[in-house]
């Protein structure tokens, strides 16, 4: 049951394929990497980075997420009764929230690691941001087209928006925010591995993927509305996105510059006068 239930989530993913929603979800997600100023050239990698994090969450979801988040409801359910469960839902679905966070931001944080090996594990925490920043970037968008394909598909046009007002623009605001927060999470990740404070940085990236989802949780408790849902996810998203933009371009100012940090310019290996330790 639990396989089936994957592998229809995964076709499902594929499915009701529309180029305008597939566009839509381009230009949102470059409105959020453009503020990060990735270089134009040099850097050609960037595209398999965000190639190899979409396919790789999205796998990630499939064979591991899934099953975990499904294998835990059932546990949840042998233990408690559906009336307990309905009750302490904001606390009883914490661990599936948890697993949404981790297993993702892990997922996405494997392309970075790869080019962090690759740089014999010592990058410039620009371009670790900035990879993670790609790492994000490629799954926010593939997830936007699948989740913008099956609101096309149901009929959303703008005269929508216009008949409905805010909770007719929900589908395509909730889209934009989630892809500014994926590329903000990875890009925290990324840059926290440059930095040499990788595992701390992926808790937090993790933490605040998996706060973001948790905002589901409360509207399924009945304990906030869909508006204040898209609200929070909206403030989490930009938060995340003012600190690591912070971050980007502060440079040696930023929290951690030194403290025995080992400067990196660019990809490669670079002469000995830059290795601080």
């Amino acid at each position: 049951m639990i396989v089936d239930q994957s592998l229809s989530f995964f076709v499902n993913w594929f499915a009701n394929p529309s180029f305008l929603a597939m566009g839509l979800a381009i230009l949102l997600g470059l409105f959020w990497y453009a503020l990060y100023l990735p270089p134009l050239r040099g850097y050609s990698f960037l595209w398999a980075v965000a190639v190899a994090s979409a396919l790789l969450t999205l796998l990630a979801i499939v064979i591991i997420q899934m099953p975990l988040q499904a294998l835990a409801g059932m546990l949840l359910g042998r233990a408690f009764e559906p009336t307990t469960i309905a009750r302490w839902l904001y606390i009883l679905g914490l661990p599936q929230i948890l697993l949404s966070g981790f297993v993702q931001e892990a997922a996405k944080l494997v392309p970075i690691i790869y080019i962090w090996h690759r740089a014999e594990r010592y990058l410039d925490a620009k371009v670790g941001l900035i990879v993670g920043a790609t790492a994000g970037l490629g799954f926010g968008i593939f997830e936007a087209m699948w989740g913008l394909n099956q609101v096309f598909a149901a009929g959303w046009t703008w005269s929508t928006v216009e008949a409905a007002g805010f909770s007719g623009l929900i589908p395509v605001w909730e889209r934009f925010f989630v892809i500014g927060g994926h590329v903000a999470f990875s890009a925290l990740a990324g840059y926290g591995l440059a930095r040499e404070r990788g595992r701390i940085f992926y808790l937090i990236a993790a933490g605040l993927h998996s706060l973001m989802n948790y905002t589901i949780v409360l509207l399924h408790a009945e304990l906030i509305s869909i508006t204040t849902v898209e609200i929070l996810v909206a403030l989490i998203a930009v938060g995340a996105s003012a600190w690591i933009l912070y971050l980007r371009h502060a440079g040696e100012r930023a929290p951690w510059a030194g403290g025995g940090y080992r400067k990196r310019l660019h990809l490669g290996k670079e002469p000995k006068e830059y290795v601080n330790k």
